[in-house]
């Protein structure tokens, strides 16, 4: 495939930016960033960046690959979708390829990509991260917890519905489009989330790890109020408070701690010891729910932006 830009370094080192990647490509960086995972224990790339692999081109997302004597050494998406904020980043270099001024080259290849408007993703929040941020002028903006409990000898009250309501489970193709518009409305303030689309919620769907047992929907007589996604990472044992919601107006009422409880019952019905989820550090209300239930943060990812 030809590329849409190439940016060339001295030496043997190169960046390529694609508006999509190959099924070799998409496969050849699963693997550097599987083998990145290994050594720096969590995934460098997010999992909607994962999915963006694959599947054809997206809009606003690119792919710059980084090649030392033609060897897939470091990886980076950018994506521009959000109409305010900076476009975002993610970017790996190959654990045995570090220290040789890979990664400044990927985040230098970024700013220039996005007119040096640039917020960039460090999960894991490790000290190189933090220096490569430094090096490349920007600054701290976020910070999202990975919290986690233990499920073993789980004692949770009876969740407690808000008059009215009723939980059922996710039937996909018949509840898609009224979950799409609940979880825009809920997480208006959260692009990421708020944002998704039918083909990310196919993408999802489309994963071994899907189950709609674990998808619990909370309707108030036909209308949908508020939804528990839950998520196994089999390998990993861990059960995920995936994506959590409840609907503007149906906000303050326990829906929340109840849809939170009737899924983790139901991680822990599974056997897994140990549940997660995320949450931004600066939402005090929902942190504070999360750690009257138990859970403690486990470590942190953080955004680093340009101050363009």
């Amino acid at each position: 495939m030809t590329s849409d830009d190439i940016a060339r370094i001295p030496g043997s080192r190169s960046i390529e930016t694609y508006a999509e990647l190959t099924p070799a490509q998409a496969e050849a960086v699963l693997a550097l960033l599987a083998e990145a995972a290994r050594t720096d224990g969590q995934q460098a790339v997010s999992e909607q960046g994962r999915l963006q692999l694959r599947g054809g081109p997206r809009d606003g997302v690119c792919h710059l690959v980084l090649t030392l004597d033609g060897e897939l050494v470091g990886y980076a998406q950018l994506e521009d979708t959000d109409p305010v904020e900076a476009p975002a980043a993610e970017l790996v270099v190959h654990p045995s390829h570090r220290g040789h001024g890979h990664g400044r080259a990927l985040g230098s290849a970024l700013l220039a990509a996005s007119g040096k408007r640039l917020r960039v993703w460090a999960h894991g929040g490790h000290s190189a991260a933090r220096h490569l941020a430094q090096v490349l002028g920007l600054t701290l903006f976020r910070e999202l917890r990975q919290m986690r409990r233990p499920l073993t000898g789980l004692e949770l009250p009876e969740p407690v519905l808000p008059a009215g309501v009723s939980v059922r489970t996710f039937v996909p193709g018949r509840d898609d489009s009224a979950w799409l518009s609940v979880n825009a409305a809920s997480f208006a303030h959260h692009p990421e989330q708020g944002s998704l689309t039918q083909r990310d919620l196919d993408d999802r769907m489309a994963q071994p790890w899907f189950d709609p047992a674990g998808f619990f929907l909370a309707h108030r007589g036909e209308q949908l109020v508020g939804f528990h996604w839950t998520k196994v990472h089999a390998e990993e044992q861990l059960g995920e408070v995936y994506v959590l919601g409840v609907a503007p107006g149906a906000q303050g009422g326990g829906l929340g701690k109840a849809l939170t409880t009737i899924g983790l019952r139901h991680l822990a019905a599974q056997e897994l010891p140990t549940a997660m989820l995320y949450v931004d550090a600066d939402n005090k209300a929902a942190v504070s729910v999360y750690e009257r239930l138990g859970f403690t943060t486990h470590e942190t990812d953080l955004m680093y932006r340009s101050e363009t």
